[in-house]
């Protein structure tokens, strides 16, 4: 199975567009607001001797945080020109980055067998996956835990379209028109649908609560676009 050619192109084109330029992406927001309080709620339940695996790890801001806490930090991502990003941006080494395609379950069962069990963290995938693609997204959370790792997903809620269009109605931010020009659709999923995903993955809920996921970018008054999100601490069943 395969994410779709226009997905595909959709990614790579944004990121071969998007300058190394810390917050250039309107996701990437410094580790303090994300990584660093995200670790707070995953590392009661963790293993931090196991490696981390940050899905989707985009330009590496949150993967270079997380080499920090655990034993060993691997950023993988579809893109391959968002992994170049994160390989330049991470000028100390702390962590390793490679491309990875979370719906090829061939891809995924070998990353699995390299790494052995491990923990995950992953912001905001499935709700700008295909329909089709989010099952395949939360079973390679699943296939990535094995018996001892633990992961942290967070994904945004439904209520985050009002804020995106009261972001255009506003006069939409330079960041935020790059990923609709690109033909990015954030907050696709509906509420329950996450939660449901990742049952049906076999993962089981540790622990749960809503949250924000903050952005780089501001309306016009100066307040900073935060995304109504859901977290989520999972082990396997």
């Amino acid at each position: 199975m395969d994410v779709s050619q226009r997905y595909r192109d959709a990614w790579e084109g944004y990121w071969r567009e998007t300058s190394d330029a810390p917050g250039e992406a309107i996701w990437d927001s410094d580790a303090s607001l994300s990584a660093v309080p995200h670790s707070a709620l995953l590392l009661p339940y963790a293993d931090v001797s196991l490696p981390v695996v940050d899905l989707g790890c985009g330009s590496g801001t949150q993967t270079r945080y997380l080499a920090t806490l655990f034993a060993r930090a691997i950023g993988v991502d579809l893109s391959l020109a968002a992994v170049e990003h994160a390989r330049r941006a991470d000028t100390a080494g702390a962590a390793t980055y490679e491309q990875l395609n979370l719906v090829d379950a061939g891809a995924v069962e070998a990353l699995g067998e390299r790494l052995g069990d491990t923990n995950v963290y992953m912001r905001a995938v499935i709700h700008q996956s295909e329909p089709q693609d989010r099952a395949s997204v939360a079973g390679a959370v699943a296939r990535l835990l094995g018996a001892r790792g633990r992961a942290f997903v967070v994904e945004l809620r439904s209520a985050s379209k009002a804020v995106f269009q009261q972001a255009v109605e506003a006069g939409t931010p330079a960041k935020l028109q790059r990923v609709f020009d690109h033909g990015l659709r954030p907050a696709g999923a509906a509420d329950e649908e996450v939660p449901e995903l990742l049952r049906a993955a076999g993962l089981k809920i540790l622990d749960t609560g809503d949250t924000a996921l903050p952005q780089t970018e501001h309306l016009p008054d100066g307040t900073r676009i935060d995304l109504p999100a859901r977290w989520f601490v999972l082990a396997r069943e």
